[in-house]
């Protein structure tokens, strides 16, 4: 292997010892999500007790998750800036248009190990695949010609904090899973009617009142509701957001922060009701749904406050996009509102839909003018797209066909296949969810490019997201239960080829792949360990 400027060398001191005799089959490779192209060689190259890592500048962070990687497995392992050891893993990072951005190709041979991409996303891509083929034990690699890149370039899960919040600790849990399923955006969901998540410096109301409710509904609750009467809440302060946004920028995931509006605003107006039509007095929700309190859209105030937030929002997050929310906004607080009425008349608005359509687009320029763009659920169609939005198509695939066709961006995200808090298992024994059933299957078999598109049309869906709404899961081990495995199936669904992909072949990767779950602590869900044969 050659040595070259902007090559990154991983070195391992390793016995070198291999044995043709061994034969591989393209079943022993379990790799989730399944690459595009991978071809087995006969036999496997043996590591030694003692890794030493060597890399250039490009590729630090790829280099230096696997020296964590082999610290966690207590493997020696370091790194160094020596380029001349032999028995090499070697990184390179080439300008080749034969690698797609997030590409690679992985070649295990008597020679050693290469990976090879076009940035370090791709290296880091490549480097978890070689993590899911080494030995259980880290100490051999099998014989093996990958050559891999995603189908889609938005692969994205999504977390609610706002229902129930949960620690930095199970955050960075959270996106390490992402990393090391191929996925590559974090929506984290911040605010919400039930609570306010994000330290904002200029308003300190939404740390001390927004961010608490004072008691929660217990089950699906009935008549009469049952609240356990217990204050519940909490907030992430800026320094911990800037600690996970790096945290997750070092694994190639781009946090997209949401803050709601103009609806699901309750808790923000329980802190400064001046923002509402009435004035209130408002409570954080203390229940689920939706609530008929929205940000007033008829007074200055309002904009200037969101205006605001959105600043602090976006110094804290460096990534493209902004999600703005713009769903499931009651009209009927706009409909008797002074403000909101004399709103419509003096932009010549035709009523309370296009209202909202002007909420949109008015903050949209606003965080355009900032260099960003908005992502917004499906209910930013109504009464007219905002010029440059992205939409998050949740409510089947209508929205994104439609958005799609306007030739604007589109993330579909549908609930009967996308929503990872709907049950997944018919049993009594479920952990009590939302609704719906989205068993594993039907994850799997979902495909993000609807056949209502024409081809040219097709561009503009740029991926697919799993979407995990908390109002049910009270804690983190809820929280992967219902994840996973359903995660690794969409990792497949945004990554793999359409052709190759085949359920059954999917279960028999599975069954290896649950032991890393087990291995990197995740309460998985087994269900369809039943499947496999």
């Amino acid at each position: 292997m050659t040595k070259s400027r902007g090559v990154v060398l991983l070195l391992f001191v390793l016995a070198g010892c291999t044995n043709d005799k061994v034969t591989n089959s393209p079943d022993s490779f379990s790799i989730i999500p399944k690459p595009v192209t991978l071809t087995p060689g006969n036999g496997f190259f043996k590591l030694s007790d003692r890794i030493t890592i060597a890399h250039s500048k490009e590729g630090n962070m790829s280099a230096s998750f696997l020296v964590d990687y082999f610290k966690d497995k207590k493997i020696s392992a370091k790194l160094t800036s020596d380029l001349k050891k032999e028995n090499q893993i070697e990184l390179s990072v080439l300008q080749d248009e034969a690698f797609k951005k997030e590409g690679y190709r992985l070649v295990v041979n008597t020679n050693g190990v290469l990976i090879q991409a076009s940035t370090d996303a791709g290296l880091f891509y490549g480097v978890q695949s070689l993590i899911q083929i080494l030995s259980d034990n880290g100490k051999q690699i099998p014989f093996v010609e990958i050559t891999d890149a995603p189908r889609f370039s938005y692969r994205g899960l999504h977390l609610d904090v706002g229902r129930h919040m949960f620690s930095i600790d199970f955050i960075k849990k959270y996106i390490d899973l992402m990393a090391r399923h191929k996925f590559n955006r974090f929506h984290w969901h911040l605010t919400e009617d039930q609570g306010w998540r994000i330290e904002i410096k200029k308003y300190p109301k939404l740390q001390e009142i927004a961010a608490y409710r004072k008691e929660t509904l217990i089950g699906h609750g009935g008549n009469p509701k049952n609240y356990d009467g217990a204050k519940y809440g909490g907030f992430y302060s800026q320094q911990e957001i800037k600690e996970v946004v790096q945290y997750a920028a070092n694994r190639h995931v781009t946090i997209i922060p949401e803050i709601e509006l103009p609806g699901h605003s309750l808790a923000a107006l329980s802190a400064y009701p001046d923002l509402g039509c009435t004035g209130g007095p408002y409570e954080a929700a203390t229940k689920w749904g939706v609530f008929e309190e929205v940000y007033c859209a008829g007074k200055e105030n309002t904009f200037k406050f969101l205006e605001n937030v959105l600043d602090e929002v976006m110094e804290l997050f460096p990534g493209e996009y902004i999600h703005i929310g713009g769903d499931e906004c009651p009209k009927a607080s706009w409909k008797k509102c002074t403000y909101c009425q004399k709103r419509i008349k003096d932009e010549g608005l035709k009523d309370e839909h296009e209202l909202q359509s002007y909420f949109i687009q008015r903050i949209e320029k606003y965080v355009n003018s900032r260099g960003k763009q908005i992502i917004g659920w499906d209910e930013i169609l109504e009464g007219g797209l905002a010029p440059n939005a992205t939409v998050m198509s949740w409510r089947g695939e209508a929205g994104g066909i439609a958005a799609a066709k306007q030739n604007h961006p589109v993330i579909m995200t549908p609930g009967n296949w996308c929503y990872l808090d709907h049950y997944q298992d018919t049993t009594k024994t479920e952990p009590l969810a939302i609704g719906g059933f989205t068993p594993v299957h039907e994850v799997c078999a979902y495909e993000p490019l609807p056949p209502q598109l024409f081809e040219s049309e097709t561009k503009f869906i740029l991926g697919a997201q799993g979407n995990v709404w908390t109002e049910y899961m009270k804690t983190s081990d809820h929280v992967e239960y219902m994840v996973y495995p359903r995660a690794c199936a969409l990792a497949e669904v945004v990554w793999s080829p359409k052709e190759s992909r085949d359920y059954n072949d999917f279960l028999q990767r599975m069954q290896k792949h649950f032991f890393r779950l087990d291995a990197w602590k995740v309460n998985s869900a087994n269900h369809i360990r039943k499947e496999i044969k």
